[in-house]
């Protein structure tokens, strides 16, 4: 009768490990790569903190010097900068800019209704045209889009002439209705390229599911939709916005009658003093009321402005 004797074996080594036990090298990269070594986790940080420092210096510093010199005297600001001089600051010429006979307060009002209005219409157009072009198929539908895109190319300076004709036609010449229909009309080919992107990064499932449970299209975009179409649209109605409130030769061209000057017309009437001679003081502290609203508008939509202009980059 014979025996049979089992011996257990014990298992080898992975192949891929001995091979990191026997080469010193390649244990060392393989470490290496799972683990980030301090120092270059440092290195990184401190080239970001000074990118960052740099970058802010860059868009800081002149946006600090034009605050300081709004609240200088002429004299100060058209000398060499002084070190005993150049904190001698004061309100003189935001007295002159907001006194009786300035106009700068109408041309502030004017902006504000002509760019709001400007920023809200446009956001509502391209919304529209943006769910057409992502949802709706129908022949020729790239070329129109191409077509709205290639408007973008064009300058409305090199079409002023026809404008002007046209727009005095229709009696919208020294009207800020017709401001506002001027400026939409020149902004609105990049929302609809933004809200197009904006609509086209949405899974079509959740207005499927939405239709499913009866809503019609406009209860999809308004309740459906608009949470993830609010940073597309705060993007289109910022730059419309931006556009507007800094736009000059197209208000200078369409408006005539000082209480309907924008802002920008009216820093132009306010900076040319007796006999052509400049007011560099009136022109700083007006520039400085200028960008307020920008500044602020652009900071607290920083965040959907960023990712309305990335939506559709990736698509998921």
């Amino acid at each position: 009768m014979s025996t049979t004797t089992t011996r257990a074996v014990a298992p080898g080594p992975d192949t891929s490990t001995r091979s990191l036990t026997t080469d010193p090298g390649r244990r060392r990269r393989h470490q290496q790569g799972s683990v980030q070594h301090p120092r270059d986790t440092t290195v990184k940080r401190t080239l970001y903190a000074i990118a960052g420092i740099g970058s802010a210096l860059v868009f800081g510093v002149p946006l600090i010097w034009s605050i300081l010199r709004a609240f200088q005297s002429e004299a100060t600001i058209t000398s060499a900068p002084d070190a005993s001089t150049f904190f001698q600051l004061g309100w003189q010429n935001f007295a002159a800019v907001f006194g009786a006979s300035s106009h700068l307060l109408t041309g502030v009002l004017n902006s504000v209704i002509v760019s709001v209005c400007t920023a809200v219409l446009t956001a509502i157009l391209a919304t529209m045209a943006g769910y057409g072009f992502a949802r709706f198929r129908f022949g020729g539908s790239g070329l129109v889009f191409g077509l709205v895109l290639l408007t973008m190319m064009v300058p409305f300076q090199a079409i002023l002439t026809p404008l002007y004709l046209e727009m005095n036609a229709l009696g919208l010449t020294n009207s800020l209705l017709g401001l506002v229909l001027f400026y939409t009309t020149v902004n609105l080919p990049f929302g609809v390229f933004v809200m197009r992107n904006a609509f086209e990064s949405i899974p079509t499932e959740l207005e499927d599911s939405a239709f499913v449970d009866g809503a019609s299209r406009f209860r999809v975009v308004v309740s459906v939709l608009r949470p993830l179409l609010l940073p597309g649209a705060a993007t289109a109605a910022l730059y419309a916005f931006l556009a507007s409130w800094t736009e000059f030769l197209g208000a200078l061209t369409f408006l005539t009658k000082d209480s309907l000057y924008t802002l920008p017309v009216a820093l132009l009437n306010l900076q040319t003093g007796a006999y052509g001679q400049v007011s560099y003081g009136n022109l700083v502290a007006g520039s400085v009321v200028a960008m307020i609203p920008c500044i602020a508008l652009y900071v607290g939509l920083q965040r959907f402005y960023v990712a309305g202009l990335s939506s559709g980059a990736l698509k998921g």
